[in-house]
């Protein structure tokens, strides 16, 4: 984001990190259950809790009756609050309220007599307590320690996946295909691949969609004197400026079709030449590049070619929207809300804090702009300096208005 802050969970109490523990070692130990989903408390920040789901009957609370669900320590929970269980006619999770005192609500609605089905990132209330269902075979997948959490922050599953795919493809030599929309970080990504990758050259980003055909080719190979009206010099080209380093393509797919071929030999052969010169040029250059649209559609249909998508797509990254971590986005507002105080020489400011009703409005809405939203309604919030815990009227109308998936 530009500024040189680490990404960091929100505090754990004691107590609900020593249960935590207990119940992944109990887990660890009975060997025979599958883990099949997981939900993971959001709010209230200083309450972490991750409740690992098989198929056995859960029941979530303050006290619930299997000892090794870890207990939910707040007074809006009853003692046996809510239970879970597998459905094997859905292939998912189902869950419902055990008559509790303060309610519950799956996906924001109320959750009254019946079973409620989860997907994956469904959230769940307990009294003010909110909870993130995630589920799928990555709930154990390692997290590797070299991945930057500021180029990549974040603990939802999702993430983890993104993160573990980049450190297998950064050291690599083959290029990489970045795919995600519109302001979820796809540059960051791209940076974090050239640092990981270890190599010792510079790296050049330039947006193909900024850029007509003729000036696109120039400014990636280069020009010799007189090959076309204003060309007064030899000009080398960013893939002659990141020798050794990594040359980041964003928006590959608004790619004239006319330099696809080019772009093709210049990572095949590792040459490339310069507009109006007859000599190729060896280069040693790493391609990453990334886009916002299926690329693999557009391919099929001719629009961009098949052969450099397939040479573009040995490593494909995808970057999930902010819809698809909902996890982390309370986490994403204080990290934001933490830079916007920084660069305003603010570091003693307090943190955002939310009511719970304001907290389940922010973590369903849809986020259409991705950070880019988020980092807009931060940038709201934090200029109307209010302090106290922010219900659902201070939030900006395009954010309560806009919560449905």
């Amino acid at each position: 984001m530009g500024v040189g802050l680490s990404w960091s969970a929100p505090p754990k109490s004691v107590d609900e990190t020593v249960d935590s523990t207990r119940h992944q070692q109990r887990s660890a130990a009975a060997g025979a259950t599958l883990v099949q989903g997981r939900l993971r408390s959001v709010h209230p920040p200083e309450l972490a809790v991750t409740i690992e789901l098989s198929g056995d009957r859960t029941v979530l609370g303050r006290f619930p009756e299997d000892p090794s669900s870890p207990p939910i320590q707040h007074p809006t929970v009853s003692r046996a609050h809510f239970e879970v269980e597998w459905d094997a006619g859905l292939g998912t999770h189902v869950g419902r309220d055990l008559g509790s005192r303060n309610g519950s609500a799956v996906e924001g609605e109320r959750a009254t007599a019946g079973w409620h089905p989860f997907s994956d990132g469904t959230v769940v209330r307990l009294g003010d307590v909110l909870l993130v269902y995630e589920s799928g075979h990555t709930l154990a997948q390692p997290d590797p320690v070299d991945v930057s959490r500021s180029a990549v922050p974040g603990e939802a599953l999702s993430i983890r996946k993104l993160r573990a795919q980049l450190a297998r493809a950064a050291p690599d030599i083959s290029p990489a295909l970045i795919i995600g929309e519109t302001g979820t970080g796809k540059e960051q990504i791209a940076h974090e691949i050239h640092r990981l990758s270890g190599r010792s050259g510079e790296f050049i980003a330039i947006n193909c969609a900024t850029l007509g055909e003729q000036l696109i080719e120039s400014q990636l190979f280069g020009h010799v004197k007189g090959a076309f009206t204003g060309a007064l010099a030899d000009s080398p080209g960013l893939f002659k400026a990141a020798e050794g380093g990594t040359i980041f393509l964003d928006e590959i797919g608004e790619m004239p079709k006319e330099l696809q071929p080019k772009l093709l030999r210049a990572i095949q052969e590792r040459e490339i030449r310069a507009v109006g010169s007859a000599k190729n040029v060896k280069v040693d250059v790493r391609v990453v590049a990334a886009t916002h649209v299926d690329l693999q559609a557009k391919a099929r249909t001719g629009a961009f070619r098949q052969d450099l998508y397939a040479r573009l797509a040995l490593w494909e990254l995808h970057v999930p929207p902010i819809r698809l971590r909902r996890a982390d986005v309370l986490t994403w507002a204080l990290y934001l809300h933490q830079i916007w105080c920084k660069e305003r020489n603010l570091e003693d400011a307090p943190d955002l804090r939310f009511h719970a009703d304001a907290a389940e409005l922010l973590v369903l809405c849809p986020w259409p702009e991705n950070l880019r939203g988020l980092n807009r309604f931060v940038h709201e919030l934090a200029s109307d300096r209010v302090t106290e815990p922010l219900r659902p009227h201070h939030l900006p109308s395009w954010v309560s208005h806009g919560r449905a998936r």
